[in-house]
């Protein structure tokens, strides 16, 4: 790493400066965000008129419900999804929300499983668990982080300061989560304290199933290295998932393990941005030209990505690198339509790369990460910008 960046951030790498820098990024986006919407908490679930209508029983009474716009039926984004979901758990039911592909949304139970725990006191308890999950989980997961990366703990800002992680939280959907229950569940696994891993892992894999991208390798490196006892409990993470799983298949006909593959179209998802990106060069429309631009330092980032990934002592850290390559391959296959359309979808398929990139970093210094980090603290900025600034307000009005 350039030694003007390593020494600023060894400069700044005291409790009361990065805690402050948390709590102000978090405090910052979550007040522009409300005031746009009257100060209404619900406002960063996006609840969509579509799916509210469908689901009357589980909307709280005064929340935001985004009506979109001409030629939109009002969809609104994926934190819906999450809530909706928790209120059949907490509800102790089997009537599960309508309106969604039970295929796609349906696995990823364990963030909606988490926030039920607090939706058991109200449907505004559900929601305060979200932004309470989000948070706290962060939170915690960069001070195990920290306690990992030892003398490296400088490293940890460029986690604190990831735009993918504050971007999931700014819409409630699960990315961040699932990367926090990783480092966590990761750290107990350090410390050979199974019985915290095996719960947490399996949490995670059932929040999102890149997860795994990490628990694989993990697992891969114990069989190689003869460590059978740690490859079983790497194994007993998927026991879980297993029998929701079957669960599904039993409860849902149409439901199929294979339905993520759908979505799998290599390199379409960038070519099909890059004629996109082309034609809005034209000029005639420079709101298109913006919004194409927007994901610009994200097909960079997935190049950059690539290239650091391979450079150093390629046979250090390759639990870390196969993780990496995992990621870069899920971003490279990437459809365009569910993707590479919009910058919040294909954004937050890079969360989980700044973990592993910075565990990579010390294991192997020797590593060239210094482009990819400040591209991603590029892209912070951009973020905060594009929050604070641009974002504007979506047509919506207040159920009940």
């Amino acid at each position: 790493m350039n030694k003007y960046i390593e020494n600023f951030f060894k400069k700044l790498d005291k409790p009361s400066i990065y805690w402050f820098v948390f709590v102000l990024a978090y405090l910052l986006t979550t007040f522009v965000i409300w005031k746009k919407y009257d100060f209404n908490p619900t406002c960063m679930v996006n609840f969509g008129q579509e799916f509210a209508k469908q689901n009357p029983q589980d909307m709280p009474k005064g929340a935001v419900v985004i009506t979109g716009y001409e030629g939109d039926l009002g969809n609104g984004y994926d934190g819906q999804i999450f809530y909706f979901y928790s209120r059949t758990i907490s509800n102790l039911t089997t009537s599960w929300p309508k309106g969604f592909d039970e295929s796609y949304r349906a696995p990823r139970i364990g963030y909606p499983f988490l926030v039920a725990i607090f939706g058991l006191f109200g449907k505004y308890a559900a929601i305060f668990g979200m932004y309470f999950l989000n948070i706290a989980l962060f939170g915690f997961s960069f001070w195990v982080l920290r306690k990992m990366l030892g003398e490296y703990q400088y490293l940890s800002w460029f986690y604190l300061l990831s735009p993918f992680s504050l971007g999931s939280y700014t819409v409630l959907v699960s990315d961040s989560v699932m990367v926090s229950l990783v480092i966590i569940s990761y750290y107990f696994y350090t410390k050979d304290k199974f019985w915290a891993f095996i719960p947490i892992a399996s949490i995670a894999v059932l929040t999102k199933e890149p997860a795994l991208f990490f628990y694989f390798p993990l697992g891969l490196k114990n069989l190689l290295n003869k460590d059978f006892r740690k490859s079983l409990v790497v194994v007993f993470i998927l026991v879980i998932p297993a029998f929701w799983y079957l669960y599904l298949k039993l409860t849902f006909p149409h439901w199929r393990p294979t339905r993520l593959t759908d979505f799998i179209l290599p390199l379409e998802g960038i070519t099909t941005y890059l004629q996109t990106l082309y034609n809005s060069l034209d000029g005639s429309n420079w709101k298109d030209l913006a919004r194409a631009g927007s994901r610009i330092p994200l097909l960079l980032l997935f190049v950059v990505g690539i290239i650091t990934t391979l450079t150093g002592k390629i046979q250090v850290g390759y639990v870390y690198r196969v993780g990496l390559l995992f990621t870069f391959f899920m971003v490279g296959v990437a459809s365009y339509y569910h993707f590479w359309s919009v910058y919040e979808n294909v954004s937050r398929m890079f969360t989980i790369s700044i973990p592993l990139l910075i565990l990579l970093k010390k294991e192997d210094t020797t590593v060239k990460t210094s482009v990819y980090f400040i591209l991603c603290l590029l892209i912070f900025a951009l973020f905060l910008v594009k929050v604070v600034l641009i974002q504007k307000v979506q047509g919506f009005t207040i159920w009940g």
